[in-house]
């Protein structure tokens, strides 16, 4: 059965987890959607991963789009959803229902997910007022790392415990059909999660919330020796990955590969002709 908003509330209302990851092109989301993930995010995480920058700040919307629609042909059940890149949203409320409907439109994407609070409110109300479900970001957003001063931890203190708490009400008031709860103690999330009717997905930030997400990259160990803390590699697909690359070059050389059972034959009258 096809995943959407209605179908991960209704989750939420019966206690069952959500499981979501991140995918970036075709051949992931059919792997994703194959193995029965409820929702798939093609975050700007891309510009990292994918595309070698340093952080999410350089992706483009155009960036968003392609990734987002190779994902959309690979994902049958599974409810994608996009993010905004940076300044994609943050600069009107205008610019945010165009570009989340483009998302929808030429992305093919069922929701899109923006960064931010209380104080993005009334772009999320307008968003979802032109049928676009949203899933909201809070915690550690990842574009706002120049504010945060890094990657730290968010919600630590009680004012800031307090502000998450109060911008969660308010991304729920205006209407988000989720929220992202990113490096988030523990407690914090699961009052969260407690205090509201929409579901919340985390990382980093414990197992009381009602689902979890995860790049798909960090928990195959496709980065070497990077690992954030939150992160649980579930296998060392690294590893084997450039295993079967060293195994590959030593048999082309070897002459090995191709063998006789990987070329196709032409009858030797033919050849003949040919000299």
């Amino acid at each position: 059965m096809k995943n959407t908003v209605v179908t991960i509330q209704q989750a939420k209302e019966r206690g069952e987890k959500i499981t979501m990851l991140t995918a970036y092109d075709y051949s992931m989301a059919k792997l994703i959607d194959e193995a029965g993930i409820n929702m798939i995010l093609v975050g700007d995480s891309l510009g990292m991963v994918m595309l070698g920058y340093e952080d999410t700040l350089s992706v483009t919307m155009e960036d968003m789009i392609h990734h987002t629609r190779a994902v959309a042909r690979g994902a049958v059940n599974t409810m994608v959803v996009a993010d905004m890149p940076y300044l994609s949203y943050q600069t009107s409320v205008y610019d945010a229902v165009c570009n989340a409907g483009r998302l929808i439109k030429e992305g093919r994407a069922q929701a899109v997910k923006l960064e931010g609070g209380k104080e993005f409110a009334e772009h999320i109300r307008a968003i979802t007022t032109a049928s676009i479900p949203v899933v909201a970001h809070l915690g550690l957003t990842p574009q706002s790392l120049n504010a945060f001063g890094g990657f730290k931890v968010q919600g630590k203190t009680e004012a800031a415990a307090r502000k998450l708490l109060e911008d969660a009400r308010a991304v729920e008031e205006a209407g988000a059909a989720a929220v992202v709860l990113e490096c988030v103690p523990a407690k914090l999330a699961e009052l969260v999660t407690e205090q509201l009717h929409i579901p919340t997905i985390g990382i980093g930030a414990g197992a009381g919330c009602d689902g979890q997400v995860l790049v798909y990259q960090d928990m195959l160990a496709m980065f070497g020796d990077f690992k954030p803390k939150f992160v649980k590699q579930f296998a060392q697909i690294g590893a084997m990955m450039k295993e079967a690359f060293h195994k590959y070059i030593e048999e082309v050389n070897a002459g090995t590969f191709p063998a006789k059972e990987h070329t196709f034959k032409i009858e030797d009258e033919v050849i003949e002709k040919l000299y």
